[in-house]
């Protein structure tokens, strides 16, 4: 996690849990592409996330990888509740401490 994730989860701009924020371009490519890409925006973007600890993480540069991602950050918005960002943090602080590929 790094100072300015920390400094905005703290203001509120973020949350601990959420989709991973994307780049405005991608906003704008994505959002014709993936069907429910922009319902990913009703909640706050997080530090980390359903989709990030299920192996998508990283780079998007194929179309499928950006689906999957989008698929898991959906499934987080509708399944959430304060139990799951439980679940979310402490198998992303396990896999952070397992996985040294881990980001």
């Amino acid at each position: 996690m790094n100072c300015r994730s920390f400094i905005n989860v703290l203001t509120g701009g973020m949350s601990i849990v959420g989709p991973r924020p994307h780049a405005v371009a991608h906003n704008e490519q994505y959002r014709q592409l993936i069907e429910g890409y922009m319902l990913r925006h009703k909640v706050k973007p997080g530090i980390t996330g359903w989709a990030q600890i299920n192996g998508w993480r990283g780079e998007t540069d194929t179309l499928e990888k950006m689906e999957k991602r989008v698929e898991f950050d959906l499934e987080y918005i509708r399944e959430w509740s304060v139990w799951f960002d439980i679940k979310i943090v402490f198998l992303t602080v396990f896999k952070g401490f397992v996985n040294k590929a881990a980001y």
